[in-house]
């Protein structure tokens, strides 16, 4: 079987299908955009409310995918590993209970749990930017957003444990804004797309 490459004129023809597509749905990019910049605002603005519905949403979607899981789990009883696959879905369930039950509890857990994450993520990203220097000019935005990552767990950990009232909500509204405008940039760049 030999395998043939796109030729200029496939690759140019994809990429005006891409764009025409972009184009007629500018204004759906635009209105998620909107959406995701407003929402961030507010989970920034306010920070311990958003924190726990987060943390509820967490609990909700642990009670949901656990209820599914053992569904599906029980029409394959004969299945290899049936007993702990059913026992998992249902400590999903459990958890997702005791999230909803104890929020506070959960905040603080999912708080340790990203502290953690910012220390791992950071330390990784200074590694492999002193790692890609010598091949990469922009080897200094990694080391910097590594950077940013060991200080946002160093502010967690100095305010512990009044910080878990709050990180979770303002850290998920502040990737909410950054997803939030380069949407919004996105649909204005496809709606100028078609005028052209």
């Amino acid at each position: 079987m030999t395998m043939t490459l796109p030729t200029n004129a496939d690759i140019e023809a994809m990429r005006r299908r891409a764009l025409t597509t972009m184009h007629e749905h500018w204004r759906l990019f635009l209105f998620e955009g909107i959406l995701m910049l407003i929402l961030g605002m507010l989970a920034i603005a306010a920070p311990n409310i958003s924190t726990v519905e987060i943390e509820l949403l967490i609990g909700w979607l642990f009670i949901v995918g656990g209820f599914f899981r053992t569904l599906t789990i029980l029409r394959r009883r004969h299945a290899p590993g049936f007993v702990w696959s059913l026992v998992g879905a249902v400590l999903a369930v459990v958890l997702g209970a005791i999230l909803i039950a104890r929020p506070l509890q959960g905040v603080i857990t999912l708080t340790i749990v990203m502290t953690m994450f910012f220390v791992v993520e950071g330390i990784a990203a200074i590694l492999i930017s002193l790692e890609y220097r010598r091949y990469l000019r922009s080897w200094n935005w990694t080391l910097f957003s590594g950077l940013i990552n060991l200080v946002m767990a160093y502010l967690i950990w100095k305010g512990w444990p009044n910080s878990a009232n709050w990180v979770i909500g303002l850290y998920v509204g502040i990737n909410m804004v950054f997803l939030g405008v380069p949407l919004i940039m996105t649909s204005l760049a496809a709606r100028r797309v078609g005028n052209t």
